[in-house]
């Protein structure tokens, strides 16, 4: 599993014209890919992970702030480019593994008292962030 976690101040996923999902104050936007190999507990230390990720100001994480996340799929972190000019999408999840994995982060971030915003699975989504920094780190489990 792999996310691409960047500090914002404000963050929202589109869909046809509608906001999906949306953070409106200081937390984290998480791009997160799904390996065809992952498991329900690599999702669930995942999201340890970015509930603790002390990236946010004085550096403090979600979990000690209360800061909310906007959560949206990207299979194409898992896009390898080593070859050629088109990438290849052989190590991405199958939709339907990575869509109950994405929710297995989902619910374990919320389990966790964190406030989440999601994007929609499978969707053609606009994303929209005002970074606060930058700051940007690749999360791995």
């Amino acid at each position: 599993m792999r996310a691409v976690v960047a500090r914002v101040t404000r963050a929202s996923v589109t869909v046809d014209g509608e906001i999906v999902g949306a953070i409106d104050e200081p937390g984290l936007l998480v791009l997160l890919g799904v390996h065809r190999d992952d498991t329900a507990q690599q999702a669930e230390t995942m999201a340890r992970k970015l509930h603790e990720l002390r990236i946010l100001r004085d550096e403090r994480s979600c979990a000690d702030t209360g800061a909310p996340l906007l959560v949206v799929s990207q299979f194409t972190l898992y896009g390898a480019t080593r070859k050629g000019r088109r990438p290849s999408w052989v190590a991405a999840a199958r939709p339907e593994h990575a869509e109950h994995l994405v929710g297995v982060v989902v619910d374990e971030l919320r389990r966790r008292g964190a406030t989440v915003a999601t994007g929609r699975f499978g969707a053609m989504m606009q994303v929209s962030s005002v970074n606060d920094g930058p700051f940007t780190v690749l999360v791995e489990t």
